[in-house]
């Protein structure tokens, strides 16, 4: 599975960006999306994710602000953030994944190169 993320950029506080992710490869497997993000000095947190059957699922952080959704064609399946009402603390990079579950029974996450976003006060 190969994922590549865009989107991201500068934005004020309460402003929106869009962020994309599309993965390829053995897509069929993929149970679900989402997004990470890493602030300079914190761990890495969990943001956001869906599963196959459109369950999304939020940080409490994000809640309210940021909504997940998803799309697919035959090779290529896609998954978007919206980012609403931003604040200085969303600033990070924003790490797509995709969870993978082999049909032999072993699962791996697979990451985006990730994108920065930038909200200023």
């Amino acid at each position: 599975v190969q994922l590549v993320d865009s989107g991201g950029g500068l934005a004020q506080a309460g402003g929106s960006l869009r962020l994309a992710c599309v993965a390829s490869g053995d897509i069929s497997r993929i149970e679900y999306m989402g997004w990470y993000r890493q602030a300079p000095g914190k761990q890495r947190e969990w943001v956001a994710s869906l599963v196959s059957d459109d369950t999304a699922h939020y940080s409490e952080s994000v809640q309210g602000r940021f909504i997940i959704s998803g799309d697919a064609d035959v090779i290529k399946r896609f998954a978007y953030l919206q980012m609403n009402n931003l604040k200085p603390g969303d600033t990070a990079i924003y790490l797509c994944y995709a969870h993978y579950s082999s049909s032999a029974g072993w699962a791996k996450d697979y990451w985006g190169q990730g994108t920065q976003v930038t909200v200023s006060s």
